[in-house]
């Protein structure tokens, strides 16, 4: 989710940690979701999403970043 304090290359770079996208499509969803206030950082069984979205918060956390992660049903 988009948010006035996570800095765009933060969210780059934990989108090719994290969830292994390219530096291009990283790119690509910072982008989307700096436009539209959401996006898609990739569609998993129920665990794995959950355990990506909290290592995720959790680097942002260490950073002092309020980035949010939501987990939505397909």
């Amino acid at each position: 989710l988009n948010d006035d304090t996570t800095p765009m290359e933060f969210v780059v770079s934990l989108l090719m940690e994290v969830f292994r996208h390219t530096h291009e499509s990283s790119n690509d969803i910072m982008l989307q979701v700096h436009q539209t206030g959401s996006g898609v950082a990739g569609i998993y069984s129920f665990e794995i999403a959950e355990a990506k979205a909290v290592e995720a918060t959790n680097l942002a956390r260490n950073k002092s970043f309020p980035l949010q992660i939501k987990l939505e049903e397909e």
